[in-house]
């Protein structure tokens, strides 16, 4: 077939990946020179540990296997099998968890249960005060800015495989997409991948859709003058993850509440050395609309004050700091929507915060519904 695809991000790129893969002839269109949303605006973080028991958790795993073997095929993308450590600082956090390792999805997803001493073993870096750390062996990173050209790079070496930067899509329907500049990219199968572009082409084919839009603060250090083994995560995100529900979970809520600003921000940190040496630290979650167009610096505040803490030291200069939006299903149970909305175009969206992770699957997918 001719695949038309809309989108340049992540959940794009991949969907041109597994196109090319099967054979099919690819033209790739996105609206801007470069994709700058949430594919690039994210920690480059491949989380299987968080994720929900079931569709969530076999699409993430599945995901982390082929993240590996494009790895292997495309270097560029600065794939590394690292980790990750949850740093459990009090009693609360530790029963959790004990709790998420007595279930039986505990090996699949790759958990161990270390004392403070074998997470500093795991990584020296880690110089605070903490009683344990929750370790997943499955978890990987990947470098969110340079990813998407480094995939675009090989699939032009196919043959099949045609980018189009700085074209919007103005309509699209079986006979393929009409962009901006008044071309027509002829197809059998049309594929939209808007990420957060809720509106334009995306709302005239298909309103009222069970997404909503997400906001985020993060934000990156100059390089660190040592290798950070693993990544790093605090506490709080036993709390937004859905891995981690339970009693333990409840009473930790309960008698452990978050600071305030973590509250009111309903934070997380997530902590990942780049290839260069810098950390990218977040995050925030902002979830009502019109999103503030300035950062909010209290958050950032906090953020660098847990990451010393953990750390035992100052953090290098902040270099970085920005916002990002992505759109996640509101319906649960669910990791992307997938939805024919005209004849022969689908549209592509929604995986929310777990787009990095699970998009080589959620593409692979794609291509097996709709040419098994």
């Amino acid at each position: 077939m001719r695949i038309v695809i809309v989108g340049g991000g992540v959940l794009g790129t991949m969907h041109a990946w597994w196109a090319v893969r099967r054979g099919h002839q690819v033209v790739h269109l996105e609206r801007e020179l470069e994709a700058r949303a949430a594919s690039v605006r994210n920690f480059g973080l491949v989380w299987v540990g968080g994720r929900a028991p079931g569709i969530e958790l076999e699409t993430a795993l599945r995901a982390r296997e082929l993240w590996a073997e494009i790895a292997a095929e495309v270097p560029g993308v600065g794939f590394r099998a690292n980790g990750s450590l949850t740093v459990l600082r009090g009693a609360a956090e530790l029963a959790v968890a004990r709790q998420v390792l007595d279930r039986d999805d505990a090996g699949r997803r790759g958990f161990a249960l270390c004392s403070a001493d074998e997470a500093r073993a795991l990584n020296p870096a880690l110089r605070g005060e903490l009683l344990g750390a929750l370790h997943c062996a499955l978890d990987g990173a990947v470098e969110s800015r340079v990813v998407l050209p480094a995939l675009r790079a090989r699939l032009a070496e196919s043959g099949r495989y045609e980018w189009l930067p700085g074209r919007e899509a103005r309509e699209a329907d079986r006979a393929g997409v009409r962009d901006d500049h008044g071309a027509r990219h002829t197809g059998d199968l049309v594929l939209l991948c808007p990420g957060a572009t809720l509106s334009g082409l995306a709302r005239e084919l298909a309103a009222d859709l069970p997404l909503r839009r997400v906001r985020l603060q993060m934000m990156q250090t100059e390089p660190l003058d040592e290798p950070l083994t693993t990544s790093i995560a605090d506490g709080d995100s036993l709390r937004y993850y859905p891995a981690y529900q339970g009693s333990a979970l409840d009473q930790l809520r309960a008698g452990s509440p978050r600071a305030p600003i973590a509250e009111a921000h309903a934070m997380q940190l997530l902590l990942v050395q780049r290839l260069d040496g810098g950390l990218t630290i977040g995050d925030t979650h902002g979830y009502a609309e019109p999103f503030p167009f300035d950062l909010h610096e209290d958050p950032y505040q906090h953020l660098v004050t847990v990451a010393e803490a953990l750390l035992g030291r100052p953090l290098p200069r902040v270099q970085r700091r920005w916002a990002g939006v992505y759109a996640e299903r509101t319906d649960t149970g669910h990791v992307v929507l997938r939805q024919r909305v005209a004849d022969g175009v689908v549209l592509i969206t929604g995986p929310g915060g777990r787009g990095m992770t699970c998009s080589p699957a959620i593409a692979e997918a794609t291509l097996e519904e709709l040419q098994p």
